[in-house]
């Protein structure tokens, strides 16, 4: 059983979503990849001799079988990338999650379109009535909303979709035995019977900060579409706007006056070229394909003249200006030429986990830029 490896293969250090992928793509099965010796290892892009030796000592002390066996005892409701309900956009990211938690019952969302609306957790009352203006107007042309059950503007992206009857996506960075917050536990289980909840934690996973800007690039991988309804310059709602673009999706944001603090990070897309939101009818008129159901357009690079490397939302992105907690990051990535993220990972002796939100916070920042594979590079504004 290949999923069994999905989930082995998350249990070896050095090993992330990124890698996981490669694996898959160079062997063409998880299982073969399992059985691969250190110079078939090696080979495989993103993974050095370093690494294909550390994966092989620590193979022998994993049992894939048992392992997947005890897992699905306390997450049934798991799928993987071989599943054929695993979403096909989803798979096209970078760093596609290995494993996918889900509850509510929808046949055949993964291949339907759909349109992330995300936000500010402290929206004015201009940004909620818009968050749900757009989740109902969406609902009623047969797009699934997503967004990621926060307080704000998630919130309200959830319930004007679920009034208008329509079906909704919540992407949480949670177990799916937890609501967070908890406010929102009554949302949470009208979700579950109108639409999904999905997560790549297991059960009892708590909340983390580090989980939040990973579980965005789900939320991105998963639309043909994201938009931002309200956000301020910090927003993480502009890290989701960011990996959409990265993906080749499109990118929206809802205009907003100069005096509202919780709209100058749409107002910072707006000027770097993201598609603006002039109403429900227009909105609409933009997402044709989509509203038709069609496939987007074949992905397309990444659109450097949207989000510059240089052009940081909320900070120049040079060393100097960085957070101390970022700039030995930063430092290790090389002007020059690219590095990937397991080197990273391996240079900087730092989890996953905690690596993966910091290099999204650099990208924010204008200190670096990624490129296709998942490499990246120091700007030279740095």
């Amino acid at each position: 059983m290949e999923q069994a490896y999905w989930l082995a293969w998350t249990k070896v250090p050095r090993v992330g979503p990124a890698t996981q992928k490669q694996l898959s793509l160079h062997f063409g099965d998880l299982a073969v990849a399992w059985q691969a010796a250190v110079a078939e290892l090696a080979a495989v892009p993103g993974i050095g001799r370093v690494t294909a030796e550390a994966i092989a000592q620590h193979r022998p002390s994993i049992d894939p079988e048992q392992v997947w066996a005890e897992h699905r005892l306390q997450n049934a409701q798991c799928i993987t990338p071989i599943d054929s309900t695993y979403p096909p956009l989803l798979w096209e990211i970078s760093d596609p999650p290995p494993l996918l938690y889900y509850r509510g019952k929808v046949a055949g969302w993964q291949e339907r379109p759909a349109v992330a609306l995300v936000g500010t957790r402290s929206p004015t009352p201009y940004g909620r009535r818009w968050a749900q203006r757009l989740a109902e107007y969406l609902a009623q042309q047969g797009i699934i909303v997503v967004s990621g059950l926060a307080d704000g503007i998630d919130g309200a992206s959830h319930h004007g979709c679920l009034q208008a009857g329509g079906t909704t996506i919540a992407v949480v960075a949670t177990g799916l035995d937890q609501t967070y917050p908890a406010k929102h536990r009554a949302l949470d289980q009208q979700i579950e019977q109108q639409g999904l909840l999905l997560s790549e934690y297991p059960r009892g996973t708590p909340p983390d900060r580090a989980h939040f800007p990973r579980r965005n690039r789900i939320i991105a991988g998963l639309c043909q579409a994201t938009v931002v309804v309200e956000a301020p310059q910090t927003s993480g709602a502009l890290i989701t706007a960011h990996l959409a673009n990265d993906y080749g999706r499109e990118v929206y944001a809802v205009p907003n006056s100069l005096e509202v603090s919780e709209a100058r990070g749409c107002l910072k897309l707006l000027a770097q070229g993201a598609h603006m939101v002039l109403g429900c009818e227009e909105f609409g008129s933009a997402l044709g394909l989509l509203a038709l159901g069609a496939t987007p357009h074949a992905r397309a690079p990444r659109q450097e003249s949207l989000f510059a490397a240089t052009e940081a939302p909320d900070a120049p992105g040079t060393l100097a200006a960085l957070p101390e907690s970022l700039r030995a990051i930063a430092q290790s990535i090389p002007s020059h030429e690219t590095i990937g993220l397991d080197q990273l990972v391996e240079r900087l002796s730092m989890p996953l986990a905690s690596l993966s939100p910091a290099l999204l916070e650099l990208e924010l920042l204008g200190a670096i830029s990624q490129l296709p594979g998942m490499r990246y590079q120091r700007t030279s504004a740095s």
